[in-house]
């Protein structure tokens, strides 16, 4: 039996019924975004504050995939857990959830989402100093602008709202971990 992102059963997924279409579409949207934006910001957030008090490429690739790896697992639990209990929710209900919900297949996305959003914060932080605090920052708000610009254009609304979400929520998220790295090393 082949995962399908509505159910177990492939005959949930129905391409003539514009509504699965579109469950379809914001599950993996949701799971895509939130993924790949908290593995932006999560690691360029913990390999930037961390980079404050060491300059050692091994210290900083050590928290990157580290980050990485537990991040990644860590969204992939949160999301199953999520999804199952909305649908455990939905079918006590009988809102007709196991044809929307499929928590096996929104942990992987996620998972997914937040890997590959980590590993560029990983491999950005590993350039020389000072060099990687500049590179690091705008690769990660260029990357959130490009989340920020599919998911708009996946649930076809104005893209502008929603890249500023992203890059301005991810830009605060890396100031503070900055900082906090500033006051640690001075501490």
């Amino acid at each position: 039996m082949a995962l399908s992102l509505i159910s177990s059963d492939d005959s949930a997924f129905d391409l003539d019924d514009p509504g699965a279409r579109l469950r379809t579409r914001l599950n993996w949207l949701r799971a895509g975004v939130l993924g790949a934006s908290d593995g932006l910001t999560s690691i360029a957030g913990l390999v930037m504050g961390v980079a404050v008090v060491t300059e050692s490429r091994s210290h900083l690739l050590v928290a990157g995939v580290a980050g990485l790896v537990a991040g990644s697992a860590s969204m992939a639990t949160g999301e199953y857990v999520s999804v199952s209990t909305q649908r455990d929710a939905e079918q006590a209900l009988g809102d007709g959830a196991e044809e929307t919900s499929n928590p096996v297949a929104a942990a992987l996305a996620s998972f997914l989402a937040f890997a590959v959003g980590a590993l560029i914060p990983a491999l950005t932080i590993l350039l020389s100093a000072p060099l990687r605090f500049y590179a690091t920052a705008a690769v990660v708000a260029t990357a959130l602008a490009g989340a920020g610009w599919i998911s708009a254009r996946l649930s076809r609304t104005d893209p502008r709202r929603p890249v500023l979400r992203t890059v301005g929520g991810g830009l605060v998220t890396l100031g503070l971990a900055f900082g906090a790295g500033l006051l640690l090393d001075f501490l």
